[in-house]
């Protein structure tokens, strides 16, 4: 897996101050996503142990109230078996920590397992799942948390 960036101290993606992980690769090239570049499964840069050990880290300040994982497309198939590493090793180490994920997947489809191999044991460990992918034609700024209102 690889990453186009992290945000140790973000506060537009989820409730509180917010560890941000945007990861790389996705599929549903939707118009008008703010970060295209982020559709390339090879964007950025490895994810890596230290990559992990850096994020934990980064979780573990009294203020920060979670982790968010967007993209990207975190839900991807290529992508699960190290955001499900991640995400349950936030859920043993710092259990006070909640986790967000975006995805351009239905919840739907990801319960039903239709999506990737890991698909229901990720939707266990998430606190919040903002899902459905971006469609131009409902963008909507006022919308809190979301981009447009179908998700």
């Amino acid at each position: 897996m690889y990453y186009g960036s992290i945000k140790p101290c973000d506060i537009a993606n989820g409730t509180g101050v917010r560890v941000t992980l945007f990861v790389s690769g996705c599929t549903h090239r939707c118009k008008g996503c703010f970060q295209p570049q982020t559709w390339d499964f090879r964007y950025g840069q490895p994810f890596t142990a230290e990559t992990e050990e850096a994020l934990l880290e980064a979780l573990d300040r009294p203020y920060i109230s979670g982790l968010t994982l967007l993209g990207g497309e975190p839900m991807a198939p290529a992508n699960q078996p190290e955001v499900l590493s991640l995400v349950r090793r936030v859920r043993q180490e710092l259990p006070g920590r909640d986790i967000w994920c975006y995805t351009g997947y239905l919840y739907e489809e990801l319960a039903a397992g239709r999506v990737g191999p890991l698909d229901r044991e990720l939707l266990h460990e998430l606190d919040v799942l903002v899902d459905g992918p971006f469609l131009l034609e409902q963008k909507d700024i006022r919308l809190r948390f979301r981009g447009s209102a179908n998700q």
